[in-house]
Parts: C-alpha cells; structure tokens; sequence
C-alpha cells in the first residue's frame, strides 16, 4: 500500500525482514543479505523507510540506520538514506488520538 501511495512501480521498491531472533530461521528476504544484493548488483542509492513502527526506537536505529548503512556501503553502494518513522509529530500523535479515542 505505501509504494502504491508513492507511485512506486514493480522494481523499484523491495521488501525485506529484519530482527532475526534466536537460532530458528526467520522470514526471508533478510534486510542484511537484500542491501548486500542490491550494491553488489550495481545499485547505488538506497532509502530505507521501516512502515511498521510509528517510533524510531533505539534497536531500529542501531539495527537499521547503523548495521544495515555498514553492509550496503561496504558492498559497493554509495548514499544509504533512512526516513525516520513519524515518531513525536503533532499530526501524527492527533492520528493516533483520533484512532484510539473511539475506544476508550
């Protein structure tokens, strides 16, 4: 939903997974190994955006802005982007406001 809001078209966003917990095997593609894949094959310029957290926490800055911009560069690429969740905006703390209110 969020690259069709962006007009973004088949092969020029891609989805991958974070936060590998444990020994288990975790749902693929793993964000580590997409970033490595991307610079490798020639990819230059990357904007990371996590869409599942209304808050940058500190795990998310660490693991992605940190670890993930380390693995994309080191594999050839050049400008790793990371737009930062909403985290403390008026409107967004008001969305939230006008979706939990309902059911207090």
């Amino acid at each position: 939903m969020l690259a069709k809001s962006l007009n973004l078209q088949e092969g020029e966003w891609q989805a991958s997974f974070q936060s590998i917990f444990g020994r288990e095997e975790w749902t693929k593609p793993y964000t580590k190994d997409t970033l490595e894949s991307l610079a490798q094959s020639g990819v230059k310029n990357v904007q990371v955006v996590c869409p599942g957290f209304s808050a940058d926490c500190l795990e998310t800055l660490e693991e992605i802005d940190d670890e993930n911009r380390g693995y994309f560069m080191k594999a050839g690429g050049q400008k790793f982007g990371y737009i930062s969740a909403l985290n403390a905006r008026q409107d967004h703390i008001e969305a939230i406001i006008s979706v939990v209110s309902p059911h207090l």
